[in-house]
């Protein structure tokens, strides 16, 4: 495997691993007001991410930073015709980020309501945008000639990247109602089980959709195979849920998308950025990469930072690894 592909495999993996990652925070957050009935639900929902939701975000910055360095020419041509979904994605990380800090300063119930509905909106904004940018970049931009967006500042708002926004969305909310059924006990669990087993057929449809249209595109057989694996695990995450096997539930709902990222990634390749004006004017790994002793330079770097992230990422989700009651606890949102 030449540097360039190693690269974008890299880059394509840092991009799922937020999505993953970062998904259930997105999700949780936005089931407050339809899982969270009472101020101990609420509560208990923001524990379940509290240690985890800021690290997850790490990745974001990674894979933009990968973008960045390896692939210039892809990030000097995606970033600034999605510019508009970007900036949405940075307000909703930054807002909720605020009010998950801000939200116990007092225990007025009414502060408390104000800044949980600020917690879901932001997650929502910046889960939508960042699959309103990634739809775009698989499915397609205006891009003319040297890489330069056709249009105004709304061009890139199509419907790949409406189809991306909901995709991103939908996943995220059955993603958020599995993680709670496995981290939590009580009627929650119960209720969020209930709402996954519910949706999970629906809200995986967006995503197969997106992946599935790229497929069509620009797939062959591998590809094909990790479609298929994709829809398998839909129902297999279905099955799990109805034997109340949370645990195997989220794993398998995680192959989900993992499937599907790979079916988008690995059919658009060696394509980063597919013009919707003239295939001719693509952008492509080749032409929008640094030099090979760049990417040298980068793989050492990462081979030997990369495994002391994953390390410490890795022993954080072991040690927050229990169930959560809704009985007081210290515990605070940080």
């Amino acid at each position: 495997m030449d540097l360039q592909t190693l690269w974008f495999v890299a880059v394509a993996v840092l991009w799922t691993g937020f999505l993953l990652l970062e998904g259930f925070d997105f999700g949780v957050a936005g089931l407050l007001p339809v899982l969270g009935r009472e101020p101990a639900d609420r509560k208990l929902m923001l524990r379940t991410i509290g240690p985890l939701w800021d690290g997850n975000e790490v990745w974001l910055v990674t894979a933009v930073g990968a973008t960045f360095a390896a692939f210039p020419g892809w990030y000097a041509t995606w970033l600034p015709a999605m510019y508009l979904p970007f900036v949405l994605v940075l307000v909703g990380l930054i807002v909720r980020a605020v009010a998950f800090e801000w939200r116990h300063s007092s225990h007025d119930e009414r502060w408390d309501a104000a800044w949980t509905r600020v917690i879901t909106t932001g997650s929502f904004i910046a889960a939508g945008g960042l699959g309103a940018a990634l739809g775009a970049t698989t499915l397609g931009l205006p891009v003319g000639e040297g890489g330069i967006r056709v249009g105004g500042a709304f061009s890139g708002w199509s419907w790949p990247a409406l189809l991306g926004a909901v995709a991103v969305l939908a996943y995220s909310l059955v993603h958020g109602a599995v993680f709670l059924s496995m981290k939590t006990e009580g009627e929650l669990r119960h209720r969020a089980r209930a709402f996954a087993q519910r949706w999970a057929p629906l809200a995986a449809l967006p995503l197969l959709g997106w992946a599935g249209l790229v497929w069509a595109r620009y797939g062959g057989l591998p590809t094909g195979i990790t479609l298929v694996v994709a829809a398998g695990a839909v129902v297999l995450t279905w099955a799990r849920l109805a034997a109340g096997r949370e645990g195997q539930a989220f794993t398998a709902w995680a192959v989900v998308l993992l499937a599907s990222m790979a079916t988008v990634f690995g059919a658009v390749f060696p394509v980063v950025l597919p013009s919707t004006i003239d295939p001719a004017f693509d952008v492509l790994v080749t032409g929008a990469s640094v030099s090979d002793y760049t990417l040298t330079v980068m793989t050492w770097v990462a081979g030997f930072g990369l495994p002391v992230v994953l390390g410490y990422q890795a022993w954080t989700y072991w040690v927050f690894r229990k169930r959560l009651t809704a009985e007081p606890e210290h515990a605070t949102v940080s």
